[in-house]
């Protein structure tokens, strides 16, 4: 299969793009700096300033879209609201248009959306067919996942995948948890009560290379492991995998004054359960939190010897 994908160069779209081509399959990548893109044959885009190169889509089977500015790199100003929406909003109509003036358009569309569609539900469960829920990062996926959804004007299968935290040794929130965890001087964010949706990056890319090869799978998927816990769970899990305490925590007002509306991402609670990847046949890699933790920290140290 040839697949087009953007965003190839984020945590998810590096280890995706192996796997498809460690399977066979032909990778193409839209980025912004192709010359940097050694590994797979590459064309220029930039999201916001139109559609893709046509030859880019040239012989494309799917498209894979994962590009978008990312939400937890700090502080929320209206400048970085502003880009949060445009990537996603403008960058998918441009990448649409680009279909829909293809001459030969792609069968299946597989885009990114993430668990942010259902706002802060407390313990209500959340599948698939959930309604979305308030505030900005609500917002933003409906229209994210509208844009997407135009391609099945054109033709298109389209499936959105609904990311959860996605745990990684290689980059993302884990990485960056390891050593306050280490020196024991972490523990629960606010009330530790709220719902932490995490996904093994495997469980990622495998969910992703479902919905690309399963006809089954169509609109919103959501990519979040079956065994979901609160982050008091998360952070006792991971405190016991590190053979460390966990009896410090994070006051909800502290990280709102830190990080303003941004905290939400850390305060709000999705109780997220992956129907559709479980009714189509997916079966998780990782499905519970502690053989999933153990994977990667095993996996960053030996990283480190080598």
């Amino acid at each position: 299969m040839n697949i087009l994908v953007t965003g190839a160069t984020g945590l998810i779209g590096r280890a995706l793009c192996q796997r498809l081509a460690d399977e066979g399959h032909t990778v193409t990548i839209l980025s912004r700096h192709p010359r940097e893109e050694v590994s797979f044959r590459a064309f220029q885009w930039d999201p916001l300033g139109g559609p893709p190169p046509a030859d880019s889509l040239e012989g494309a089977d799917a498209v894979i879209h994962l590009a978008g500015e990312p939400v937890a790199g700090g502080r929320w100003t209206s400048e970085l609201k502003r880009r949060i929406r445009e990537s996603r909003i403008s960058g998918t109509r441009n990448l649409i248009a680009g279909i829909g003036a293809a001459a030969v358009r792609p069968k299946v569309l597989v885009a990114a959306s993430a668990v942010g569609f259902y706002g802060d539900r407390g313990d209500e469960i959340l599948d698939e067919r959930a309604s979305p829920g308030q505030g900005f990062l609500g917002e933003v996926c409906v229209e994210w996942e509208r844009e997407a959804n135009r391609a099945g004007d054109l033709g298109l299968r389209v499936a959105e995948v609904r990311i959860g935290v996605v745990l990684s040794d290689a980059g993302g929130a884990l990485p960056r948890m390891l050593p306050a965890f280490r020196l024991g001087v972490a523990g629960d964010l606010g009330s530790g009560r709220q719902w932490f949706p995490w996904v093994h990056i495997d469980d990622v890319v495998g969910i992703f290379r479902h919905a690309l090869m399963t006809d089954l799978v169509r609109g919103p998927m959501n990519a979040a492991a079956p065994g979901i816990v609160t982050n008091a769970g998360f952070t006792r899990a991971l405190a016991r995998e590190l053979h460390r305490p966990s009896f410090l925590s994070a006051p909800a007002f502290a990280l709102r004054l830190l990080f303003g509306e941004m905290a939400t991402i850390l305060l709000g609670s999705q109780r997220v359960i992956p129907g559709v990847a479980l009714e189509t046949g997916y079966r998780f890699r990782y499905p519970e939190l502690s053989e999933a933790l153990r994977d990667l920290i095993n996996a960053k140290a030996q990283r480190r010897k080598g």
